[in-house]
């Protein structure tokens, strides 16, 4: 599933991770790519990185952003990106097989550093794992505002139909028509605290067992462009939803969590390779839900590499140059 590194994990899921997650291996970024607004006077020359992620869509894009921004400026780069799970690539940061990734500060705060419950603010969210993870190892970079996290959206005929804009206004229609408001989510979201239970607490929701259907992520975008759902469970930064024209609904009492991606780094190479962090810094700050919508969408619905759609990004944008 698409989202299991939001999930804790046991002791021994974790165990056989690190077993199996391929640390050892990786190969070298070959891009001929040169500095263009990052990379300047290649600070890094010399340095040899290895960056790492997880293996969905969006973190094969990242990581690989990280990786060519990196080469630009001089570094010879360790491509270890697409670990499998949560877990394998966290601990790579943190015992320095890996010296940078993308993560989310959400996943940090609640999965790795076992809190219940999130800090509404980002910035907050972002600052108190930044402090937290001090102390192993790990060293957060300013965050982007790209946020990764659970929503509703409905097609657009269901749209126009009943103009819904955030989710008090599905509240609101849950209580007048309750037959309008049916949901496709993921089993995990059903069953989350801070997935269906917890938004129907916060928002004052009361939607019939009958009118939510349980299936996989893919599925879910499918049925409600369709309207066969009224709403779907979506992810913010699914290239699904500009692909399929879906509205997404707003989060108006901050209920989700933040999400926000940020280059979490390992203490000791960011130390030792202090320009890692002003490298990518310009990047990070580019970074949002458009642009991840319309990057995840080059992968997962016109079937593109992510590597070479993270190089042709960092080039239009004119972060390096070929």
């Amino acid at each position: 599933m698409r989202r299991t590194y939001r999930a804790a994990a046991a002791a021994g899921l974790v165990a056989s991770l690190l077993a199996g997650c391929g640390l050892t291996s990786g190969s070298p970024m070959v891009d001929t790519v040169k500095p263009g607004s990052v990379g300047q006077g290649e600070p890094l020359k010399g340095a040899d990185i290895t960056v790492t992620s997880k293996e969905f869509t969006e973190q094969l894009i990242l990581g690989a952003m990280m990786g060519i921004a990196f080469k630009a400026a001089g570094a010879k780069v360790l491509d270890r990106t697409g670990i499998q799970g949560s877990i394998g690539a966290r601990e790579a940061i943190k015992n320095g097989d890996a010296d940078g990734m993308y993560e989310y500060t959400g996943t940090a705060w609640i999965t790795y550093l076992g809190h219940s419950h999130p800090i509404p603010n980002p910035q907050a969210q972002w600052q108190a794992v930044h402090d937290a993870d001090l102390k192993n190892g790990i060293t957060w970079l300013p965050p982007s505002v790209l946020n990764n996290t659970y929503a509703l959206a409905m097609n657009e005929a269901n749209f126009k139909k009943y103009g819904t804009k955030t989710l008090s206004d599905v509240a609101a229609l849950a209580k007048k028509n309750p037959k309008a408001v049916t949901l496709c989510v993921e089993s995990e979201f059903a069953n989350r605290a801070d997935g269906l239970p917890g938004m129907e607490k916060a928002y004052g929701m009361n939607i019939p067992t009958a009118n939510i259907t349980q299936m996989d992520t893919g599925i879910i975008y499918t049925q409600a462009a369709k309207g066969t759902c009224t709403f779907g469970e979506v992810f913010t930064t699914d290239g699904r939803i500009r692909a399929m024209n879906l509205r997404v609904m707003a989060d108006d009492k901050h209920f989700f969590p933040n999400y926000n991606a940020a280059p979490a780094m390992n203490t000791k190479s960011l130390e030792k390779y202090p320009a890692m962090a002003k490298v990518i810094e310009p990047i990070t700050k580019k970074l949002n839900n458009t642009v991840a919508q319309e990057l995840n969408a080059k992968v997962d619905v016109e079937g593109q590499d992510p590597h070479d759609v993270a190089k042709e990004w960092l080039v239009q944008e004119g972060f390096v140059t070929e």
